[in-house]
């Protein structure tokens, strides 16, 4: 079941979006070719931490996070990965590394890729590693106001 929280605000905001189902995955490529959407529309939410405050790189299946480049944009001195057992906590509502890249509902930046922004639509996952949603690359972007920028390699 996908993230009720995420459905109701999509809803309270009147931003259409749709349900893909798919067989359990639990890497963004492996998900993409289980849903049959390209790898670049697709987005993985990765967990850093930006001097010290956790926050979401999203960026899509296919590239990794790149980050220094990520260090560069934000002007952080230390940007790292950060571990699970420092974010787990703040999605309980979340199956662990499902977390949708909606961090307005979670209290933290978002740091989204320009990549994705290239494309119409954007995928996700919804909370589990069964589900994705996919809505307007537009709407995901009035919504959650990332900053966008490179902050990938291939």
């Amino acid at each position: 079941m996908t993230m009720r929280r995420l459905e109701e605000y999509l809803e309270q905001q009147n931003v259409p979006f749709r349900t893909i189902p798919h067989a359990t995955a639990y890497t963004a490529q492996e998900t993409a070719a289980l849903a049959h959407i390209p790898g670049h529309e697709v987005a993985k939410t990765v967990m850093v931490k930006i001097d010290g405050e956790l926050a979401m790189a999203v960026v899509p299946a296919n590239r990794a996070v790149d980050l220094d480049r990520l260090r560069e944009v934000t002007g952080a001195e230390q940007v790292e990965l950060a571990g699970e057992r420092e974010f787990k906590d703040r999605f309980p509502d979340c199956e662990p590394g499902a977390m949708p890249p909606f961090g307005n509902l979670f209290g933290m930046d978002v740091i989204a890729s320009e990549d994705l922004a290239e494309d119409e639509e954007i995928a996700f996952n919804a909370g589990n590693h069964r589900e994705l949603m996919q809505m307007s690359y537009r709407d995901f972007e009035r919504l959650v106001n990332p900053h966008v920028a490179w902050i990938t390699r291939h």
